[in-house]
């Protein structure tokens, strides 16, 4: 093959009170084209003069921890995923470097491979195991293993707001207790079983009210995004439950029907808030390679 196409999609995490936990893909693409071998690795993008184009961006050093062996290439990437907004941009790059390390390498990676090698990298599964198989995945990781479960999706879509100033994970996660009362354990237990219950049943409108009322994130990142309960309350006069903090933030999601949420952008767009809003559909079919 004389080129390699790989393609990623973003995802949103922390859904409800899933935290590491829920992840969902979403139609909004990283995309690498693996082109010839060089002397040095070459990363060309667009994404700005923070990201690396050399051995030290994010996807390369991901490919040599897989493969410390594989011969550098030039990799040019396109990507829709907004850098440190809580739609999974390390993710997709982490991933990528996981599938052409896969392909390069020759090492018949399976896909609970992928998740395992992605989760020690990350600390936690709920991403990249959505940007690996698509739709929503449930996962735990104890350090070593993940165990994932990919539920299927309706064909449902979701708003997006996406401030232009990002929030860095290590900033965001400063932001969480380092223990919650006991009650409120149970609570966010709870909320999350009843809603990955209600899912797997196919009961999506039963079951997206319930991520309004996360007891784990939310609550103590709120400050970070004043905008959250703007447009839930927006989104509530128009019938609508269903918004979250996505990720860390400072992105915001609300799920709903199509013309419904086409209602809400432009209530939205009339507060003139400091942001872009994009209707994204649900991912159904996860990271691809092809070669051609």
């Amino acid at each position: 093959m004389a080129k390699i196409i790989i393609r990623v999609p973003a995802t949103s995490a922390n859904v409800g009170s899933g935290m590491d936990s829920i992840g969902i893909a979403f139609h909004l693409y990283y995309t690498v084209i693996v082109e010839e071998a060089t002397e040095k690795w070459q990363v060309n993008h667009a994404l700005g003069s923070g990201i690396p184009n050399d051995e030290n961006n994010l996807m390369v050093q991901t490919i040599l921890k897989v493969d410390p062996t594989i011969h550098p290439h030039q990799l040019t990437v396109i990507s829709d995923v907004p850098i440190a907004h809580g739609l999974g941009s390390s993710t997709t790059a982490v991933v990528a470097g996981i599938l052409i390390a896969n392909a390069l390498g020759e090492l018949n990676l399976s896909v609970a491979d992928e998740i395992n090698l992605g989760a020690k990298l990350e600390g936690h599964a709920e991403n990249v195991s959505a940007a690996l198989l698509g739709n929503m995945t449930i996962s735990t990781f104890d350090g070593e293993q993940a165990k994932v479960v990919n539920a299927q999706m309706p064909k449902v879509e979701a708003l997006f707001y996406i401030r232009p100033d990002g929030i860095s994970e290590v900033d965001s996660r400063k932001k969480l207790p380092e223990t919650i009362d006991y009650q409120t354990a149970v609570r966010a237990s709870s909320l999350t079983n009843v809603f990955v219950g209600l899912v797997c049943q196919g009961k999506w409108d039963e079951a997206v009210p319930l991520v309004e009322d996360d007891q784990l994130h939310e609550p103590y990142r709120k400050d970070l995004v004043p905008e959250l309960d703007v447009i839930r309350e927006k989104a509530h006069e128009l019938g609508i439950y269903g918004t979250y903090l996505s990720g860390a933030g400072p992105t915001i999601a609300t799920f709903g029907e199509h013309t419904k949420l086409v209602e809400l952008r432009m209530a939205l767009q009339k507060l003139n808030l400091n942001g872009s809003l994009r209707i994204l559909t649900v991912d159904q079919e996860g990271a691809t390679v092809r070669g051609e």
